[in-house]
């Protein structure tokens, strides 16, 4: 016999959750690291985007700090191995349905346009499991900057990058590709992440 659990309780627990979510940003899933069998790389996906616009990923030659592990380029592309990168370059995490990363975006877009070359912005989609809805998101908010994907989450506690309990996810990393800032909850402006890497890089920009 199914028991029922008490209209009261089952709101509260609902309610809780929501709470939780809005607290830490956009949480992520339940889906374990390395579990997530999702195709980001599909005619469609590639269709939407070179319509977008977004840059191909560019794989590394040197030897960082940031941890082993190869993921797939969104949309299509050359599969990147993070430990490969080296700075100076912004990393954010974001998810297709995190309203915070919306808000992010424009911001890391802007700085993008005006100091790439110098540096540089990846994009990865993380605990994601739809890449069409991710590249439309990136597409919607003017995303051009390259975007690898993550979708079962196995970067959320790789060193240097903690266990990430929501999204967006923004991280500085330096020069020899160790990690100099990281910040949970996303950025106000394009002004406030100018001043952010200005001073954990030492740069003028």
């Amino acid at each position: 016999m199914t028991r029922r659990l008490p209209a009261a309780l089952v709101a509260a627990v609902l309610l809780g959750g929501l709470l939780s979510g809005l607290l830490t940003g956009c949480g992520s899933d339940s889906q374990a690291p390395g579990d997530a069998k999702v195709e980001v790389d599909t005619p469609q996906l590639r269709q939407i985007k070179q319509a977008a616009g977004i840059e191909d990923c560019q794989p590394g030659t040197a030897d960082g700090g940031l941890p082993e592990v190869t993921l797939p380029c969104l949309g299509g592309g050359p599969d990147v191995d993070l430990a490969t990168l080296k700075g100076p370059m912004i990393v954010n995490l974001w998810q297709s349905y995190c309203a915070p990363c919306r808000k992010e975006m424009p911001a890391l877009q802007e700085f993008y346009e005006k100091h790439g070359d110098a540096v540089p912005v990846l994009g990865i989609d993380t605990a994601d499991m739809q890449p069409q809805a991710a590249l439309e998101f990136a597409k919607k908010v003017g995303v051009t900057y390259p975007l690898l994907a993550d979708p079962g989450g196995d970067l959320s506690g790789q060193k240097p990058f903690p266990r990430i309990q929501g999204y967006p996810y923004l991280a500085i990393i330096d020069a020899d590709g160790d990690l100099a800032y990281q910040q949970l909850g996303g950025v106000g402006s394009y002004d406030e992440l100018l001043d952010l890497v200005d001073a954990h890089l030492g740069t003028d920009l």
